[in-house]
């Protein structure tokens, strides 16, 4: 189930919107300002934005970009009753994929969240020059740092290499032997595998939003791991 954040002021269309898009199958979370739509957005992960401009606090444009600077790639629905050219760009060039002017037919709406759905769906993990973005989590690879919810996170030097070997390898089984020997060097005499668990308990604790049940790095029965960047 599609995971989809409204942000809308105007009380009347967003619970019409609300209403209309859980019955259409999709879990909709709301909220009424600029400024609480940005923190649910860093908070929580999400498959689609539906985002006002005209709202209090911050406003459209400034919450899409406040998005991008994080580094958050999830895909931005504008929603607007300003319909000028101009509105439109710089819509777009604040970091939103589509951008569609008030009053609007539904059924159009779904269409263009459908669209946009599909081609995240198709998109590979993001990563952009040594930035990797995953939930509400940004690993600098080039300069070794971590943000979560745009702060900084403190890891270990052994952490930030099992990390990195994780958002290296995205949607892959990985053993617990191979970790020991691609993070650890080891190449026999493997110690026990609880150095690993150790360690990945570690990472789970700092930056999924739940470590004991864990949307990321997750534990593959009697295998290893496997990283999930959009699951």
């Amino acid at each position: 189930m599609n995971r989809i954040l409204l942000i809308e002021d105007e009380a009347t269309l967003s619970l019409l919107l609300r209403e209309r898009l859980e019955k259409e199958g999709y879990s909709v979370a709301a909220c009424k300002d600029g400024e609480q739509g940005l923190a649910e957005a860093l908070r929580e992960a999400y498959d689609l934005l539906l985002l006002d401009i005209q709202l209090p606090g911050r406003n459209g444009f400034e919450v899409c970009r406040e998005l991008r600077r994080h580094c958050m790639n999830v895909p931005v629905l504008m929603l607007t009753a300003r319909g000028h050219v101009n509105d439109r760009v710089k819509g777009l060039k604040t970091g939103a994929d589509d951008y569609l002017i008030k009053p609007f037919e539904v059924a159009e709406l779904l269409a263009r969240m459908e669209a946009l759905l599909r081609r995240a769906n198709n998109s590979p993990p993001q990563l952009i020059d040594s930035l990797f973005c995953f939930g509400n989590v940004v690993v600098n690879l080039r300069k070794q740092e971590v943000l979560r919810e745009g702060s900084p996170v403190e890891l270990t030097a052994r952490e930030f290499e099992l990390l990195r070997y994780f958002v290296s390898h995205p949607d892959e089984l990985i053993s617990r032997d191979a970790l020991l020997k691609q993070v650890w060097g080891y190449q026999q005499g493997l110690p026990n595998t609880r150095t690993v668990d150790v360690h990945v308990a570690q990472l789970r604790q700092k930056l999924e939003l739940n470590p004991k049940s864990p949307r990321h790095i997750l534990t593959a029965h009697r295998s290893g791991y496997k990283f999930i960047p959009f699951p």
